[in-house]
């Protein structure tokens, strides 16, 4: 038999919690031990019926007022009264100390209009497509390419089969939609004709999207073959106020009856569209082509899913890889496979080729982060240095706080306020400032102005606010504990006993720091900007200069080109199914002798007329002596990689004339051999690259040569030819050269994104080393008066003033200037193979225009300050 222990008695909890409530924290525990040994005492002489009475009497015999704690409301009302003296303190140390507080407010203001604008932009980028209601469980199928030996690449677009394969064997998806790009043309509504541009997609899209329609029925909208919905926008400008629904519109040869009218898109959707044709239309037009269904067309297919409530990608991805693995079965040569992608990451997945709609890398946004953070930070260790330069003049105060009474929290609580009223003066002046730069920085790129608004929102407001406060406290931190370790016996301290290295005190390591951070953005924008004029002015292996480049619109080219030759200063004019070097490619299958061995080869079609307009240098054979019809070339002109890549006759030009190769299963005689040339931008080594013969791509370009010393007069005779020929169009011609520098924008904008910051970072730097010189000359005065008694020369004096200061600029400049040039050189230059040298003059530009504002800064004020009077300065002596 088991026997329970029975426990000793206890004094009653409530009367325990009772003296725990009211009781003071210092008596606390004293008077608990007493009444708990009194209880053991009258608990073996009197029994635990009485020995818990006379505990409860003894509890309320000691509420007394003695004991009793501080109500809280007292203590919070105590704290509430020393947050207004923080103010009162920081309002007259704002106001005594104008110089200081100005380059502090300033130089934050400037550093956080940078931070504003990047979290608007941030903000602008996570906010795309919220407005769907489905938002958190959409998904992209995207799509990873492997061809044999070749790089892996990653497409935003994916196949209809593969759409169709999810839609039939994969369990547990809400729905599903397939769309494709591509549809456009000349929308005409009897007399108005409209250039439209829109998608094909199915009826499950408003499904899965939340694109409310404004007329006509959501669920059968898209059923039917040439059903047509149009945005608002749309209606208005082919209907008027008249009711589109059920009315026709004719595009090329065909009638799209229209089926509903959908509110118009805003602007931070991925999905920009201004009509939607159903999908059963594509598939009738597509219906003899077998291509249109295979697992290889992943070129302009887009599917969107959309699982339920409580479902995660990881529950259907083993059904997608059974289906890679199914269909990889049946290819050789190749590996072809889907998975998932959150719609919310859609638009920061810059990495994806084919994407819809804009996007930007994810690298970037850490990039711009990583920028203003560093620049506020700098602003950040104005206000430190400042604050504990002027430690002398404040432990007085702190020491006097101190001996009345005030603890250490309370003295931190003081400076970090005062720090943190500084950083809201600072976020009014830089809300301003963020208002007029934010056109500023929309207007450098016209892709940025697609991408972002950075309207004002509640929320960004509250992120303003936020970022201001961790400001103040991250500048104030330092300083505040500092002065909250302040001795009230030895306030008399010098603060630059704090050492962060063995023989630099804490301001001049923060000065060390910050000149170092400006060496490195002066330099590398210096670096960058002669990186960006060296791709602009490369030899592509052909000529650019003087070539305007148009796109048809759907135009007859012979039409065109008739206009056009009737203009004096048109030289010459080739046909092209797209513009080179810009970015965009075109590509086939191409195999030689070994039916095993393909590879994806670059293209471009090309009239006669190409090659000796833009100069391409031909190394063996000529230019295409045949003009077939569209589909029947046999003509193939390659370049010195493609010979490479297949081996073909031992890599010789002469002796590769005549070879075969089969293009997407066409055979192609090889007549000529080019120079190697750019096809895709500098971002890429020279690969493979095949030319064909074009007998009539209305949806290409044409390339006109001119001659002319007026260019302007010029383009508005081209524009006058083009109008008699399309009045819907507008023109859209552009000289080959700009073209190349808007395909180089992005490295343009960062270069003009780094500059404005090296410029902030160099003043907000410059600043606090004036405010350094301006306190130590004060502070030093008497000793150059002494000095210059005692016979010491103004020069002497400057440089005695100086030599600090420029030692800490030569040290910046040792750290800055190798870890620049390492970086560049080993790390970023190396994923650009046609990069440009970094010379030391790049190197050593920018430290000498760092040295020129240091040096005017140092020795303007050290030099009023060595021709002071010194019997004015002494005379209080």
């Amino acid at each position: 038999m088991k026997i329970h222990d029975t426990p000793p008695p206890r004094p009653p909890r409530w009367a325990q919690r009772l003296l725990s409530w009211y009781c003071k924290p210092s008596l606390l525990e004293d008077l608990q031990g007493d009444l708990n040994e009194y209880f053991e005492r009258n608990l073996k002489n009197k029994g635990a019926g009485r020995a818990r009475l006379i505990y409860v009497i003894d509890v309320l015999k000691f509420l007394r007022p003695y004991t009793i704690r501080k109500p809280e409301f007292l203590t919070l009302l105590t704290h509430f009264m020393m947050i207004g003296s923080y103010f009162k303190t920081s309002r007259r140390s704002l106001v005594r100390n104008k110089l200081f507080s100005f380059i502090n407010v300033f130089g934050l203001a400037v550093s956080m209009s940078v931070g504003l604008l990047v979290i608007a932009f941030i903000s602008d980028l996570f906010s795309y497509d919220d407005f769907h209601e489905k938002k958190n469980r959409i998904y992209r199928v995207i799509t990873s390419h492997q061809p044999a030996g070749q790089r892996e690449m990653n497409f935003a677009s994916t196949s209809v089969k593969a759409g169709k394969s999810i839609k039939e064997s994969v369990p547990g998806i809400d729905d599903l939609t397939i769309l494709r790009s591509g549809f456009s043309g000349d929308a005409a509504v009897g007399s108005k004709t409209l250039p439209v541009e829109g998608l094909w997609t199915d009826p499950s899209f408003l499904r899965v999207f939340s694109f409310p329609l404004i007329q006509g029925d959501p669920a059968s909208a898209l059923r039917e073959p040439y059903s047509l919905i149009v945005t608002q926008k749309t209606a208005q400008k082919l209907f008027g106020s008249a009711d589109p629904l059920g009315e026709i519109v004719r595009f090329d040869t065909l009638n799209y009856t229209v089926t509903g009218v959908m509110e118009d898109i805003p602007k931070l959707s991925h999905l920009q569209f201004e009509a939607l044709v159903s999908f059963q239309t594509l598939e009738l037009q597509q219906a003899r082509d077998p291509n249109f269904t295979s697992w290889e067309n992943i070129w302009q297919n887009y599917v969107y899913i959309a699982l339920p409530e409580k479902s995660t990608p990881e529950m259907i991805s083993s059904s997608l890889d059974k289906i890679n693995k199914h269909e990889n079965a049946a290819l050789q040569q190749k590996q072809i496979s889907i998975s998932l992608q959150p719609l919310k990451q859609v638009v920061t997945s810059g990495g994806l080729s084919n994407s819809i709609g804009p996007t930007v890398n994810a690298s970037l946004l850490w990039i711009l982060a990583g920028l203003a953070f560093v620049i506020i930070l700098s602003a950040c260790f104005n206000y430190t240095n400042l604050s504990i330069a002027r430690s002398l003049r404040r432990t007085r105060e702190v020491g006097i706080r101190k001996v009345i009474g005030a603890l250490k929290g309370h003295v931190l609580g003081q400076f970090i306020t005062e720090s943190v009223i500084i950083s809201m003066l600072a976020l009014a002046f830089s809300f301003t400032l963020f208002l007029v730069l934010r056109k500023q920085f929309l207007s450098l790129d016209p892709h940025l102005a697609r991408l972002a608004s950075l309207d004002i929102s509640p929320a960004m407001i509250g992120y303003f606010i936020g970022l201001s406060v961790i400001t103040g406290i991250v500048a104030g931190f330092f300083p505040a504990l500092f002065f909250s370790r302040v001795n009230a016996i030895q306030v008399i301290r010098d603060s630059s006993s704090l050492k962060v290295f063995r023989h630099l005190s804490m301001r001049k390591a923060l000065i060390v720091t910050q000149y170092t951070i400006s060496l490195i953005f002066i330099t590398t924008t210096l670096i960058g900007y002669k990186q960006y004029r060296g791709m602009l002015t490369f030899d592509l292996g052909y000529t650019t200069r003087n070539i305007v480049n148009m796109k048809l619109h759907g135009n007859k080219p012979d039409l065109l080109k008739k206009e056009l030759a009737e203009i004096p200063e048109v030289a010459g004019i080739s046909k092209s199914m797209m513009v080179t070097s810009l970015g965009s490619a075109h590509g086939a299958q191409v195999k030689y002798e070994d039916a095993r061995d393909s590879a994806m080869v670059w293209q471009n079609l090309v009239d006669e007329n190409y090659l000796p307009l833009h100069k391409h240098r031909l190394l063996a054979g000529k230019n295409f002596v045949l003009r077939p019809k569209k589909g029947e070339d046999s003509e193939v002109i390659v370049n010195e990689e493609l010979l490479k890549r297949f081996d073909i006759a031992k890599r010789d030009p002469e002796k590769a004339l005549g070879k075969n190769i089969v293009v997407d299963g066409r055979k192609l005689t090889i007549v000529g051999v080019l120079r190697d040339f750019h096809y895709g931008t500098l971002e890429n080594r020279i690969e493979p690259v095949m030319l064909r013969y074009s007998a009539d791509e209305p949806w290409g370009y044409l390339n006109i040569s001119i001659n002319s010393k007026d260019p302007v007069a010029t383009m508005a005779g081209i524009e006058n030819a083009w109008r008699k020929i399309d009045k819907v169009h507008p023109l859209d011609a552009k000289f080959y050269d700009d073209q190349i520098e808007e395909a180089y924008s992005q490295f343009s904008v960062m270069i003009k994104v780094i500059g404005f910051i090296t410029f902030l970072a160099i003043c907000i730097a410059s600043m606090g080393l004036f405010g350094m010189v301006v306190f130590t000359t004060e502070t030093r005065l008497k000793e150059i008066s002494i000095r210059k008694v005692l016979g010491a020369s103004e020069t002497g004096l400057v440089y005695l003033l100086s030599k600090g200061f420029l030692l800490l600029l030569t040290i910046s400049a040792l750290i800055a200037l190798p870890v620049t040039y390492l970086f560049f050189d080993k790390i970023v230059l190396q994923n650009f193979p046609y990069h440009q040298p970094i010379g030391v003059q790049v190197l050593f530009s920018g430290l000498l225009v760092v040295m020129l504002i240091a040096f005017f800064l140092i020795g303007s004020q050290t030099l009023k300050a060595s021709r002071r009077n010194p019997a004015k300065v002494l005379k209080s002596e």
